[in-house]
């Protein structure tokens, strides 16, 4: 399984603009349904010096945010495990990592407080000082032995994450036009996996020193991107929000004569509000939930990363007991983790020029069958040159994977509704992800590693048959 780019938040393909994912990602990103028309976005516009140095000031901070949203993710879910396989936890601890997802599959919870109060500028430094602060708190606790005060705050790194996420999101969008998000993507998206791949580095850096120092490294670094961010980060205007009386309900009237008592007009005006907005909210579930075919599409959905979920939860400690240690672990992380990248791009290619209604069942049983290389390592115990080949290829293949579940999430984005489904779609797939790897641990306590992952191959079953009944438009 791809140990950094975990199937709680998909990393976008390389596919064209065309297929681009919606910019305001509840996981992951993109609007995009016209090419991208060059930095400044018109079409047959001659650049400028002005242009040009605009445009790198924008890739400059468009590179900052993002790489500063991936590496928080990495701590929670890579760096995390890695610890607790270190530190000599249980299987069933290590699993329960996994639950470190639940701040991205909720903050849809407490999104709305990001825009209804302050900016997503102020939300962004604010989170990555609180990042900052805590990983301190890390640093200090991790080489303590006091397992239970890491475990409390690996979980507020995971809050304050998602909320930095939901920020990050926010000004992306805010801050630039239509085309500029769309010719940005790329940019972004590189980012954000260079994080992951920092990610891994961290876990070897603890080998090499420790855990603390490895905290200590990535708070300064985060706190270093607050202070640039509090100073450089351009300051769009905010959009303003809607004040003024409430129009009347329609077909309300008053008396000949009469005027309506003051208290009765905010009150009538407050319920219309609610209203609208209930509906407003309910809308995009409404047609996500009309589509054709809709309930094997969500069966996939849900299925699809089942069998990775399981067996990336107990990579780790697959890897400790095959006598890696924490250095080791930490740089074959690293090779998968450019592995899956490549394997992303890849599959982005692979979609691009056979399209996914023909690629979809072949990509989805080359990933199953991909985990019987993890069942191989179990029972072979190969030799370190072996476990680097096998963990790299599956990782490769895990890549190509993950492309196509993000194109598939894309055609499910009914128009108008884009950035709303492609966020019900990646939460549905994070959620399975998280609880499926929430129990491994005590699986792969009952029944060893190489019979837990020959059932998260069977696991893998179900999202290869259903990709042969999903919408493949």
């Amino acid at each position: 399984m791809e140990a950094a780019v975990t199937s709680h938040k998909p990393v976008e393909p390389a596919v064209p603009a065309r297929a681009a994912l919606p910019e305001q990602r509840a996981e992951a990103a993109g609007h995009g349904a016209e090419a991208a028309r060059g930095v400044e976005g018109s079409r047959g516009a001659k650049a400028t010096p002005g242009a040009a140095a605009s445009g790198a000031r924008r890739g400059l901070w468009i590179s900052s945010t993002y790489f500063a949203e991936g590496l928080p993710y990495a701590i929670a879910h890579k760096v995390a495990g890695e610890f607790f396989t270190a530190a000599g936890a249980s299987l069933e601890i290590i699993g329960l990592v996994s639950l470190y997802g639940l701040p991205w599959n909720l903050k849809f919870l407490w999104s709305p407080l990001v825009d209804l109060h302050g900016s997503s500028r102020r939300w962004l430094v604010g989170a990555e000082i609180a990042l900052a602060v805590i990983l301190l708190g890390l640093a200090a606790a991790a080489d303590s032995g006091a397992l239970g005060l890491v475990a409390a705050l690996f979980g507020l790194v995971a809050v304050a994450a998602a909320t930095h996420d939901i920020a990050v999101d926010g000004f992306y969008l805010q801050a630039l036009d239509k085309d500029a998000q769309a010719a940005f993507s790329g940019l972004r998206v590189g980012a954000y996996r260079l994080a992951l791949l920092a990610g891994a580095l961290l876990v070897a850096f603890a080998g090499w020193a420790s855990f603390g120092a490895s905290f200590a490294v990535a708070a300064l670094g985060l706190a270093l991107l607050a202070g640039a961010h509090a100073v450089g980060l351009p300051r769009p205007e905010a959009t303003p929000a809607r004040t003024g009386a409430a129009a009347a309900p329609p077909g309300a009237s008053a008396a000949p004569g009469a005027s309506a008592a003051p208290g009765a007009v905010v009150a009538s005006g407050a319920a219309a509000r609610g209203a609208s907005g209930l509906l407003r909210y309910v809308e995009p579930f409404r047609a996500f939930l009309r589509q054709p075919r809709i309930a094997s599409s969500l069966a996939f959905i849900l299925c699809y990363r089942a069998g990775d979920a399981l067996m990336f939860a107990m990579s780790s400690p697959l890897l400790k007991s095959l006598g890696l240690d924490t250095a080791a672990r930490g740089n074959v992380a690293g090779i998968g983790t450019v592995a899956s990248i490549a394997g992303s791009t890849l599959g982005g290619v692979i979609i691009k020029r056979w399209g996914l209604a023909r690629t979809i069942f072949p990509i989805a049983l080359v990933q199953s069958l991909a985990i019987l290389l993890y069942v191989a390592l179990a029972w072979s115990r190969p030799t370190l040159p072996w476990i680097v080949a096998l963990v790299t290829l599956e990782q490769l293949v895990a890549g190509i994977g993950t492309a196509v579940l993000v194109v598939f999430l894309m055609r499910r984005c009914v128009d108008g509704y884009k950035s709303s489904h492609f966020a019900i779609g990646s939460a549905l797939m994070s959620v399975s992800a998280t609880f499926a790897g929430s129990v491994s641990g005590y699986l792969a306590a009952s029944v060893g590693f190489t019979a837990f992952f020959a059932i998260a191959f069977a696991a893998s079953i179900p999202g290869v048959l259903l990709s042969r009944w999903v919408p493949r438009d």
